[in-house]
């Protein structure tokens, strides 16, 4: 079945970023409404398309979390979604992909490249075929003109340009 679809089975899915805050740690965050699709059976010649939605932003702070969703950030009332759509999807081992594809953010697209792990294909209890994908990258929130900053007193900024992401993705193929 070359044409098959998978879509995002969101209640086994996470999108997740890391940034580094004052230079000394990383803090967490995450976008709890997403969405996905991928249109092949053969995943190497597959699409991929993604949906965020930016005002979904959570960091376990609320003050945070409004700034993130300002016009410094994502700017979601302008901006309400994010998109990928992938451009490439290329098998490097039996479970390893690169993806790569243009991330939009606040009307702006870029290339990024993603490290894929395919975890496999299996069956869930109810007869549902599940395929299973673990994904990272790193990008510049600069390329999307995320551009504010604070300097601290000691040198270096509050906040780093580089943003790792991550996702644990399940899809759910359709009949």
């Amino acid at each position: 079945m070359e044409n098959a679809k998978w879509v995002l089975d969101p209640t086994h899915s996470e999108l997740t970023f890391k940034v580094k805050h004052l230079m000394i740690s990383n803090v967490k965050g995450e976008f709890k409404t997403f969405s996905a699709s991928i249109d092949q059976e053969d995943f190497s010649k597959a699409k991929v398309a993604v949906t965020v939605d930016s005002a979904s932003v959570y960091t376990n702070n609320e003050d945070r979390d409004k700034h993130l969703k300002s016009g410094d950030f994502f700017d979601v009332e302008a901006h309400p979604e994010m998109t990928f759509e992938s451009t490439s999807f290329e098998k490097e081992s039996d479970d390893e992909y690169v993806l790569k594809g243009k991330l939009s953010i606040k009307g702006v697209s870029k290339e990024i490249k993603l490290d894929v792990e395919f975890g496999g294909v299996n069956k869930d209890p109810w007869g549902n075929q599940k395929a299973g994908f673990s994904f990272s990258g790193k990008i510049n929130r600069k390329d999307w003109g995320l551009n504010w900053n604070a300097a601290l007193e000691t040198g270096g900024v509050l906040v780093s340009d580089e943003v790792r992401i991550f996702g644990e993705v399940q899809f759910t193929k359709q009949a």
